[in-house]
C-alpha cells in the first residue's frame, strides 16, 4: 500500500506541476498576444479556465494525500485520545462517503448529461464533458487517500490506559 501510495502522489504531484505550468505559460501568450501582438488568441482564456479548474479539483486531492485540508480542532483536542482517534475514523468515513458520492457518482452524471447534450466549448472545441472529468479522477484519488488513512489509523495504533489511568495514544503516522 505504501509503494501505491507514494506512486500516486507523485504522479499527481508531477500531473499538477505540468498543468501549472502549462497555465502559467497560457496566461503569458495570452497577455503577450494582446498587448504586444494586438491580436488576442481566443482558446488562451478558455484554456486557463479549464487548467484553472483541473489544478484546483486535482490539488484539493493531492492536499487529501497528508491530510492538509482545513479543519477547525478546537473540540478535537479537547477530547480523550480515544474519542480523538474514533471521531477520525468518523471524519475518514465522511469523506469517503462525500466523494463517493458528490465527487463520483455526481461527477459521472454530470459528465454523462454534459456528453449527452453534446455540450461543446466554443473556442477549444472540445466537449465539456472531458473538462468535467477531473470531479469523478479527484474523488477517487480521495476515496484512495482515505481509504490509506483509514487502514493506518486502524493499523498503526495502539489504544491503552497509561498508569495514571489517562488514555494513551500511539500514531504513527
Amino acid at each position: 500500500m505504501e509503494r501505491i501510495f507514494s506512486i500516486v502522489s507523485n504522479t499527481l504531484k508531477t500531473l499538477l506541476v505540468i498543468i501549472f505550468s502549462v497555465l502559467v505559460l497560457d496566461v503569458v501568450w495570452q497577455v503577450f498576444a494582446r498587448y504586444s501582438i494586438g491580436k488576442p488568441n481566443a482558446f488562451t482564456e478558455e484554456l486557463a479556465r479549464y487548467l484553472l479548474i483541473w489544478l484546483a479539483i486535482l490539488g484539493t486531492a493531492y492536499v487529501r494525500s497528508y491530510k492538509g485540508q482545513m479543519s477547525i480542532d478546537y473540540l478535537y483536542n479537547k477530547l480523550s485520545l480515544k474519542k480523538q482517534l474514533y471521531l477520525s475514523l468518523l471524519i475518514e468515513i465522511a469523506i469517503i462517503l462525500f466523494a463517493l458520492t458528490i465527487m463520483v457518482i455526481g461527477g459521472i452524471n454530470l459528465m454523462y448529461i454534459t456528453l449527452k447534450l453534446g455540450q461543446i466549448s466554443p473556442a477549444l472545441n472540445i466537449p465539456i464533458g472531458y473538462v468535467y472529468s477531473v470531479v469523478p479522477i479527484s474523488g477517487l484519488i480521495i476515496i484512495f487517500y482515505s481509504c490509506y488513512h483509514f487502514s493506518h489509523l486502524l493499523k498503526s495504533t495502539n489504544v491503552g490506559t497509561s498508569d495514571k489511568g489517562q488514555d494513551t495514544l500511539k500514531m504513527n503516522l
